[in-house]
């Protein structure tokens, strides 16, 4: 799972920002990890970060206490710890989530349920994110794209 979007392109290079698959991992095993943080980690570090498997119980404690180690190798600053959810939004295929609604009615876009469906976790954990009200939402349509969720460009 180092799958790095097309849609961050702008940034996957350097990975000066932290990619999708990253905070994908970091919501999964319970970090909040700031840009702050990820910034002063080295190159090898966030690769380490980005590339890093989270398939199994083992692999997320693993992942958190490397988390820990490179914050404390790198940085002084402490991790906060998050709560991990049972269920999280982005594994739900049985509704499409309200913001991400939400989030594609305000550009004219209708996401099936069935589309919803076909996505992947991360995919999915991507539209959620980019659809908060907090967030920056410009990548949301080319995620869309990307997704083929929107088949043409606008």
């Amino acid at each position: 799972m180092n799958n790095l979007f097309e849609f961050e392109q702008d940034f996957v290079e350097s990975l000066r920002c932290i990619p999708m698959v990253v905070r994908y991992k970091l919501d999964s095993c319970g970090v909040k990890l700031k840009l702050e943080h990820w910034n002063k980690f080295s190159q090898e570090a966030r690769q380490q970060l980005v590339s890093n498997s989270i398939n199994t119980p083992e692999e997320i404690a693993a992942y958190r206490s490397l988390l820990y180690e490179l914050a404390e190798q790198y940085t002084n600053l402490p991790l906060k710890d998050l709560p991990i959810e049972d269920q999280p939004l982005w594994l739900e295929t049985k509704k499409l989530p309200d913001d991400v609604q939400q989030k594609a009615g305000e550009i004219g876009v209708k996401i099936t349920l069935k589309q919803w469906q076909d996505l992947s976790p991360l995919q999915r954990f991507a539209l959620l994110k980019l659809s908060h009200p907090s967030h920056e939402n410009k990548n949301f349509l080319p995620a869309l794209k990307e997704f083929k969720i929107l088949e043409n460009s606008l």
